[in-house]
């Protein structure tokens, strides 16, 4: 059975780049977690200042699958809450239009996994350290006739989670991925918004795999993934409407610079969501239904994010 476990993680999200629990299970590698859903409603809006913002993850899932898409037998499930200290500054100076900005953010997890596979266990501590040096941030576009707000980002996950070779439940994923950015908000009506971020990862080589793997190297192929979101204004303060996500492998993985078949993962979501706001105060909920999944967990998530700016 372990040979049809191609890979699992669960991979919550949060506000700019990405973050969460890293499961690994015998010769098998896994995505390192990206922004699956963390983003949702008027995301493409920003402007001059400073944001703090913290979120709550939760994610619940007791369906993992095989690269058709398939369920693996067994009792299965992953669960895992995240915290996120998000911070993110844009100044006044301009580049090509766009205000300039850097951001850093940082991952609290806990992860508990209990399979009929022989691991069981949970792990608790910090993630990987995503950080920005270059934001792009356009406020005062217009696409026919119709306000539209875009950024351009291009965050770095760094290897500072706790990782031990040793163990088959890792924070951290123990390499480096760049994982720009584009995003944006186009106000179809006054009250009408649709908002969209597309990324690209691209990983390292992880140079001190798990001890299953016997082998000197591991490297998560490359992916496409992106959020999207609808909303309408119901009254002044209050949006609702629905978002989701969705992630495509481009290429396989590697262990010892050698291609794995059948490695790719896949997985779609949408679900619904609220947005309150006042002044410069915004508190967002969402909920997420995974399917189509592929090669990973397939489950729920639900998100709080609040968010201050100055």
């Amino acid at each position: 059975m372990g040979r049809s476990i191609k890979k699992w993680i669960l991979l919550l999200t949060f506000f700019v780049p990405i973050f969460v629990p890293f499961a690994s299970y015998g010769q098998e590698v896994t995505l390192p977690p990206v922004n699956l859903g963390g983003t949702s409603f008027l995301d493409g809006v920003a402007g001059p200042g400073l944001l703090l913002e913290e979120t709550v993850e939760y994610y619940h899932a007791n369906r993992f699958t095989d690269s058709k898409g398939g369920k693996i037998p067994g009792d299965n499930s992953l669960e895992s809450w995240l915290a996120l200290t998000h911070a993110a500054y844009l100044t006044k100076f301009k580049i090509l239009g766009g205000y300039y900005g850097v951001e850093a953010l940082l991952p609290v997890v806990r992860v508990d996994l209990d399979t009929d596979l022989g691991i069981r266990g949970h792990q608790t501590g910090l993630g990987d350290l995503i950080v920005s040096p270059f934001i792009l941030q356009w406020v005062d576009h217009k696409i026919f006739n119709m306000p539209y707000f875009h950024r351009i980002n291009f965050p770095f996950i760094l290897p500072t989670g706790r990782y031990d070779r040793d163990s088959p439940i890792n924070i951290g994923s123990h390499l480096y991925s760049f994982n720009p950015y584009y995003a944006f908000t186009l106000f179809v009506t006054p009250k009408l918004e649709t908002s969209w971020r597309f990324h690209y990862l691209w990983n390292s080589k992880n140079h001190s795999p798990i001890r299953p793997f016997q082998a000197d190297s591991v490297q998560p192929g490359q992916a496409f993934h992106f959020n999207y979101a609808l909303s309408y204004e119901i009254f002044n303060g209050l949006r609702a409407g629905v978002a989701g996500y969705y992630l495509y492998q481009t290429t396989p993985d590697k262990v010892d610079d050698h291609k794995r078949d059948r490695s790719k993962e896949k997985v779609f979501a949408i679900g619904p969501g609220l947005m309150f706001s006042k002044k410069s105060f915004f508190l967002y909920l969402n909920a997420f239904y995974e399917m189509k999944a592929e090669n990973r967990p397939e489950g729920m998530k639900f998100s709080i994010r609040c968010s201050k700016v100055f």
